[in-house]
């Protein structure tokens, strides 16, 4: 087992990488630092990313140009509401002069897959790519085809009281391991935008190869989660199951709290978010910081708390200060 300088030493190799590409994707994205960041935890920790924003705040740019700056695979599938399982996963194709099928796979066999407006589209395409996101695997006819190694599902929605949209399935939610909340620009960004608006669109240079994000990986894996800071996160985690327990005034605010599955996403998370700090450790600063993106979607506000404009945000929040820390 490695100690924490040997880990150390290995995220410094890796880092100037990592920032060489962040700084290739500020050339064609203006702002919007704490959405690469995120996308980057995402990368390191095998995790999917669900971004949430209204239409035009550079969800599909900044997927893109992630791609690009990393020499991965990228694939982009337009979600609409005609969209059919096997305009996802592929399909077997009869060849009348074979007598037999052939496979045609589809766009999800990428590294990065680009799943835009995932909630235009109805519950059976929801379905076919929930087994390539838990499974990183596909299955057509009788043959299951592994998906490439690294493969992440970042995935775009527009807010679901927008018209034509669908609220996506609770399982399907589960599995992205973080969801972000992208706001509009500041007023400097946006008038950089604007400025930029008449510019042709760099062609990015690739700061890195898969071989290199596969070993960031492996990297980010090693990571040192002490126990009290492994019990700090499973504290976390059960306290939106029964928030009365750390704090009376919480009662009756959470229907349904978050699984297990958020405690390895929170414990995945901020070994990524101390890679990205350079250090071979976790502390309980990264799990703050990552908990929201976290948790959001994984707890379900009461009516009643929802009625008093309480958000699962600001449960997040006041479980963080409540929880005692290691």
């Amino acid at each position: 087992m490695s100690s924490v300088e040997e880990i150390e030493a290995q995220v410094a190799a890796i880092a100037p990488t990592l920032e060489a590409a962040r700084q290739e994707i500020g050339r064609v994205l203006v702002g919007q630092r704490h959405m690469v960041d995120r996308l980057l935890i995402g990368l390191l920790a095998n995790g999917h990313v669900l971004l949430e924003g209204v239409p035009g705040l550079a969800k599909t740019t900044a997927v893109k140009a992630l791609a690009n700056a990393l020499a991965l695979e990228f694939s982009r599938i337009q979600f609409t509401p005609d969209l059919l399982p096997a305009d996802v996963v592929g399909t077997q194709i009869y060849q009348p002069h074979l007598g037999d099928f052939t496979t045609r796979k589809g766009p999800i066999f990428a590294n990065i897959v680009l799943a835009d407006e995932v909630n235009r589209s109805p519950a059976k395409v929801q379905a076919a790519l929930l087994e390539a996101m838990q499974e990183r695997q596909v299955t057509l006819g009788e043959t299951t085809y592994k998906l490439p190694a690294p493969f992440l599902v970042l995935a775009t929605q527009n807010p679901i009281d927008q018209e034509g949209t669908y609220p996506l399935p609770e399982a399907q939610v589960d599995r992205f391991m973080l969801k972000l909340s992208i706001t509009y620009p500041t007023l400097e960004e946006e008038l950089m935008v604007i400025q930029r608006s008449n510019e042709p669109i760099p062609a990015l240079t690739p700061q890195a190869t898969a071989e290199d994000i596969l070993n960031a990986q492996a990297v980010t894996r090693s990571i040192k989660v002490t126990d009290p800071l492994m019990r700090y996160i499973v504290d976390l985690v059960r306290a939106t199951r029964d928030p009365a327990s750390v704090d009376k005034t919480l009662a009756r605010t959470i229907e349904v709290g978050a699984s297990p599955r958020a405690s390895i996403a929170l414990a995945g998370a901020a070994r990524a978010h101390a890679f990205l700090d350079g250090r071979g450790y976790a502390l309980p600063e990264d799990v703050k910081a990552i908990a929201r993106d976290v948790l959001r979607h994984r707890i379900l506000p009461t009516y009643e708390a929802e009625a008093d404009g309480i958000t699962a945000e600001d449960l997040v929040d006041r479980l963080l200060s409540k929880v005692e820390m290691p």
